[in-house]
């Protein structure tokens, strides 16, 4: 059993520190390459930071396997076994969601446009720490549409 407990670490570890996918302004998915985008521009008039949760399904689901598995080695005899099991794998779920939302969590900024169409649209990115864009109220920009997806770039 104590194999076991010490193969299910590095999973454990390599699933909740996936990475998730950028959303930042300058990065596009690979389904985003080469479709053609609506452009509009306008003018910032708000900006403000914000908190870009992260996502908890991945570090949950590692957490309910690694406390499953951990869980089972306690007591001895079948039932102390499973009942373990149980417990560990809800004890897990609930530490490796938290532990993931933790980590996954971003930095972003809401940037507030006013359309030259006199529309007005809020555009939620996160802020890439290496190639930070800031925006400034009063600043020209695109926002650029595609598939859903809104984006704010000069």
């Amino acid at each position: 059993m104590k194999f076991k407990s010490l193969m299910l670490a590095p999973l454990l570890g390599l699933l909740v520190s996936c990475a998730q996918d950028s959303m930042s302004g300058d990065v596009y998915s690979r389904d985003e390459a080469r479709q053609g985008q609506t452009v509009q521009t306008g003018r910032v008039t708000h900006v403000r930071s914000v908190k870009i949760e992260g996502n908890n399904e991945l570090g949950g689901l590692a957490g309910t396997i690694a406390g499953g598995v951990l869980g089972s080695n306690i007591g001895s005899g079948r039932a102390a076994n499973q009942a373990g099991a149980i417990g560990g794998a809800v004890a897990g779920a609930a530490m490796g969601s938290q532990m993931q939302q933790k980590l996954g969590s971003r930095q972003g900024t809401e940037v507030t446009v006013r359309l030259d169409s006199g529309n007005t649209v809020a555009v939620v990115q996160e802020v890439d720490r290496k190639n930070p864009v800031t925006f400034n109220v009063g600043d020209r920009v695109r926002v650029i549409q595609s598939n859903g997806a809104m984006r704010v770039a000069y």
